[in-house]
């Protein structure tokens, strides 16, 4: 049990696939103008973080590597991801048309999402059980949410804030998100991870 909230809380603060690893900087840019669509953004790539390491674990387990089909690994996964994120938006637009509105074009592209991508293959290549996958995978979405949330407070702040005309928008949104990054920096020595 131990070892399972040191992979979460790796997962979470030292490896945070956002501010840490630099994956899934589209939505994170993207999706973070207001707090509402970020936590949205977040809770449904959770979601597809955890059904697809669900669904690709036990693939890679009990059917790519016991047939030496390794190399299709990546097609597969991103496959199933595809498919997990229409399910998504299919229900998001039928139950929450408002946030499913607010995503927007980042919605579908959770598809391409390297973090998603990304924690699936980290599970395989740790060598993790399919326990130990899940709990990485939902601190890797825990991670994620903690990020869209801390650069939405960030991001909204810098709506009202007195900025130089030649460091508004993407400029400060980037000098931002820099800053944010680099306070996840310091759980790098946490609990020897």
């Amino acid at each position: 049990m131990n070892n399972l909230f040191l992979i979460v809380l790796g997962a979470m603060l030292v490896n945070n696939f956002v501010l840490s690893q630099f994956l899934g900087i589209c939505p994170f840019l993207g999706v973070s103008k207001k707090l509402g669509s970020a936590v949205g953004m977040s809770l449904a790539v959770t979601f597809v973080m955890l059904m697809a390491t669900a669904v690709t674990w036990p693939i890679q387990t009990f059917v790519l590597d016991p047939n030496d089909l390794g190399y299709l690994q990546t097609i597969v996964f991103i496959l199933v991801i595809a498919s997990l994120v229409q399910l998504v938006e299919i229900v998001l637009k039928r139950f929450v048309p408002p946030l499913h509105k607010s995503l927007g074009i980042y919605l579908p592209l959770i598809t391409t999402n390297c973090a998603v991508l990304g924690v699936t293959i980290l599970n395989i290549d740790e060598g993790y059980d399919f326990v130990s996958s899940m709990a990485n995978s939902l601190g890797a979405g825990l991670g994620f949410l903690i990020a869209m949330v801390m650069f939405a407070g960030v991001r909204e702040r810098l709506e009202t804030a007195d900025i130089p005309e030649g460091l508004r928008g993407i400029p400060s949104t980037l000098i931002a998100a820099a800053l944010v990054s680099l306070s996840f920096f310091g759980f790098q020595g946490l609990f020897g991870l």
